[in-house]
């Protein structure tokens, strides 16, 4: 799951944190557009940002999916309290195909910026495997990090594909199915899995959606493109402060997430669909 949320912490935490939600915000975006039944469906979402309850961001996405493909867009910046430290802003975008066993991505672009560079990534993947990947300016430590292997680039989603959740047919869409699963993500340059396992149930309520949800807790475990000596790499792997909330979509047969907290050194990160609007386009709706 696109847990980019697996960043550093502490004071270096906040210099890169508008990266990180970049990298958080995009894959939720995603999800919510899933719900497509039939025909296509078009996805306008807002995302409120806060750590440690005070606002510090918003995230604005847009996209199209239909029964095969998807496309998804989003923007987000710092704002208020934020900008003091770290003034940031980033775009991304995933594109690719829809299969009962979850996304299969054919391209991935992400531009992220704050006060002190601007990095871009760019990756075409084919069967869930990385064809071509080209991040500008590759990281300046990228020397000091573990190498990420060719095998370590298959069987993967981006991070912009990583939330779509199919829960199998003939399983409930809430409780342990929706939840218990590992997810493999390459954002490009590092390479990690995010395991989901079922912590209860909740009632949740947002413009758009109130009902039940399932409540998983996530646990991130580092596998190449980082730093061995990295402290926020090894704060992460160690984080038992991570929660998603996922809500169903019975057509579509998919959970979503609709609440993430993470604890960091800084304080607790919370992203938070806050409004979101899904229309359907059904293939007559022209006639």
């Amino acid at each position: 799951m696109g847990l980019s949320l697996c960043a550093a912490v502490g004071q270096q935490r906040l210099r890169t944190l508008g990266r990180d939600i970049a990298a958080v915000t995009t894959p939720l975006a995603l999800c919510f557009a899933l719900c497509a039944p039939a025909g296509a469906e078009t996805l306008r979402a807002h995302y409120a940002l806060s750590l440690m309850g005070l606002s510090i961001g918003s995230a604005y996405a847009s996209g199209v999916v239909d029964p095969q493909t998807y496309r998804v867009e989003i923007s987000m910046r710092t704002t208020g309290l934020a900008n003091l430290i770290n003034n940031a802003r980033g775009a991304a975008s995933a594109s690719g195909g829809l299969t009962l066993a979850g996304p299969s991505p054919a391209s991935y672009a992400n531009t992220t910026s704050n006060s002190d560079e601007t990095r871009t990534v760019r990756m075409s993947l084919a069967g869930n495997a990385v064809r071509t990947v080209d991040v500008r300016p590759m990281p300046w430590d990228a020397e000091a990090r573990i190498p990420v292997t060719d095998s370590a680039k298959r069987h993967i989603v981006d991070p912009v594909s990583a939330l779509i959740m199919r829960v199998p047919p003939g399983e409930r869409l809430t409780g342990p199915s929706a939840c218990n699963r590992t997810i493999s993500v390459f954002d490009g340059v590092t390479r990690f899995d995010v395991e989901l396992a079922y912590a209860g149930d909740h009632t949740a309520q947002t413009r758009g959606y109130a009902g039940p949800v399932t409540v998983c807790s996530a646990r991130y475990t580092p596998i190449a493109g980082h730093r061995p000596d990295s402290s926020s790499t090894r704060y992460m792997a160690n984080n038992h402060d991570i929660s998603v909330w996922l809500a169903p979509l019975p057509d579509a047969r998919v959970v979503v997430p609709i609440h993430i907290a993470i604890g960091t050194a800084a304080g607790r990160l919370v992203i938070d669909a806050s409004e979101f609007e899904i229309n359907q386009r059904r293939a007559d709706s022209r006639r």
